[in-house]
């Protein structure tokens, strides 16, 4: 093997994905295949993986994270996430994203389809047939025409069943506490009650998340208040109907039948509800085409990328956003470098609390990122254990500090000006503030504790404060000269002359703490801090 090779990061396939899936990672990680089901291979496998790729058989639990100490990213090519610890895998920073989007449309076409079969009876005529059995009028059926569809979950989803149904001529309602009315009614859908979609439809199907409120949200209550004649459909997850109850409401024949996708036990063996007569069943299909599963890997490929690029990933299930606008995206690293330089700035007291501040045209777009790419820069220096964006958050959280993001369109200097500003525990303040300057988008620092600059950024900074008064720079320059440490840039700001002034340097080389310290006592300064920032 290449010296390369092994200097590429480790990308782990547990399970069978396609080959588009390898192609969209491309040339720049050393690939690898173990059999994820296989605990013992896994296990072995890990400890050199920067990146899992899984389906639904790999567990990546607690003891597969913490035997991955490089892993920065499990990627779930499909849509559940009930294999892997999402918890642990926060606390040990490693990004878990999944393809949420990519079997929608395999979803919604599925759910069509058990709703056809239900109206017409196709499975068990197929069957009779398949054993010689000519029963036509017993297998006689309903139209979807005019009939009334009950959408419980507007979702997406919920939205592309509703645009294949309505070339049926069916009426779709839907029940959303979510949904706002002028979105239903773009949609083409009459919003209403759960209550009243329950009492209306004449086929129900449920697109809602499994979450402690939802499970079970379709019981024995709510089937009694069905049709006779109602069909009830779930191809989204197990446990949102009642199976008890749904059991007892197909044999007492109070509701006309059911198609299931999806069980509370997977696979279903011995339920009762199999050997039924008003029920159609699948094995766990919505997700199982050849183009849903194409998009997933390639989907969770791309997040890979991104994750190991250190960028952040939309699609990541841990990670507080979402998509990016264009338009904020420049200033995530500009944020990050401020995030250190306050964090240098705060060094002398424990940090209490913390404002991430967006001033300008940027106030008006979604800079929640922001916030996640000022905690990362704050914690990157001073904490032992590797920062990013998925356990920054709970680094600020275990340490009771408060973070709030404060966004303003006034920035009288700047087109955008964004300012971290906190509060430590010995009482003091400090700020730090940048902007985005010119036609190449230059990284400059234009504000630090209520002193006006503009510094461009630099690896090696120092800033320091103390009483303006004559021949101060000619002894920080000439120390700093004797030990060969090269001053690139530096800037002198004050309030008024006499008063103290802040002078922000940047040298070419890391400055020796002792050196420092003699610096400072040599011009009594109030504040000398060295910043290195990390990239």
């Amino acid at each position: 093997m290449s010296n390369e090779a092994v200097s590429k990061p480790v990308v782990l396939i547990a399970e069978e994905l396609s080959p588009a899936t390898v192609d969209a990672l491309g040339p720049d990680f050393d690939v690898r295949n173990v059999d994820g089901a296989d605990r013992a291979a896994l296990l072995a496998a890990l400890p050199t993986a920067s990146a899992v790729l899984v389906r639904s058989a790999t567990k990546m639990d607690a003891e597969a994270i913490a035997a991955a100490p490089l892993l920065k990213v499990i990627a779930r090519a499909g849509v559940g996430l009930d294999n892997v610890d999402i918890k642990a895998a926060t606390t040990a920073g490693v990004m878990v994203v999944n393809a949420p989007t990519s079997n929608i449309i395999s979803a919604a076409e599925l759910t069509v389809g058990h709703i056809l079969s239900l109206a017409r009876h196709i499975p068990a005529a197929h069957g009779a047939l398949a054993e010689g059995q000519w029963k036509r009028s017993k297998y006689t059926g309903i139209e979807l025409y005019e009939k009334t569809v009950g959408i419980i979950g507007l979702g997406r989803i919920g939205a592309l069943i509703t645009a294949r149904l309505q070339a049926f001529g069916v009426n779709v309602i839907a029940y959303d506490p979510y949904i706002t009315s002028a979105r239903a009614q773009q949609l083409g859908v009459t919003p209403v009650s759960l209550d009243e979609l329950l009492e209306q439809s004449d086929f129900i199907t449920i697109h809602m998340p499994k979450t402690p409120e939802t499970t079970g949200m379709i019981g024995a209550e709510q089937l009694a208040k069905m049709k006779p004649t109602a069909f009830v459909v779930n191809v989204a997850r197990g446990g949102l109907i009642d199976e008890d109850a749904l059991h007892d409401a197909l044999v007492a024949r109070t509701i006309g039948g059911a198609g299931l996708d999806v069980f509370v036990s997977e696979p279903p063996t011995g339920s009762p509800l199999l050997g039924l007569d008003n029920i159609i069943v699948t094995p766990h299909l919505g997700a199982s085409t050849d183009e849903a599963q194409e998009k997933a890997g390639v989907s969770v490929a791309k997040s890979v990328r991104l994750a190991l690029s250190g960028e952040l990933v939309p699609d990541a299930v841990n990670v507080a956003g979402g998509v990016i606008d264009p338009y904020v995206r420049p200033g995530i690293p500009l944020v990050e470098k401020l995030g250190q330089v306050f964090s240098g700035l705060a060094s002398h007291s424990p940090l209490t609390s913390v404002d991430v501040e967006v001033h300008g045209e940027l106030a008006a777009y979604d800079v929640s990122v922001y916030r996640l790419a000022a905690l990362k820069g704050i914690f990157t220096n001073v904490v032992s254990e590797t920062v990013s964006y998925v356990n920054a958050p709970l680094l600020a959280e275990q340490r009771g500090i408060a973070v709030r993001q404060i966004t303003d369109a006034d920035s009288p200097e700047y087109r955008n000006v964004i300012t971290l500003r906190g509060a430590l525990a010995d009482g003091s303040q400090v700020s730090v503030s940048g902007t985005l300057t010119g036609s190449k988008q230059v990284e400059k620092i234009v504000e630090i504790n209520g002193y006006e600059v503009e510094v461009p950024f630099a690896k090696n900074l120092i800033v320091m404060l103390y009483t303006d008064r004559p021949g101060i720079v000619a002894v920080y320059g000439s120390v700093f000269g004797e030990a060969e440490i090269n001053i690139a840039g530096m800037q002198i700001a004050r309030h008024v002359a006499g008063g103290k002034a802040l002078s922000v340097l940047t040298v070419d080389s890391p400055v020796p703490a002792g050196l420092l310290a003699s610096v400072r006592d040599a011009i009594a300064a109030d504040l000398m801090v060295e910043i290195d920032l990390t990239e």
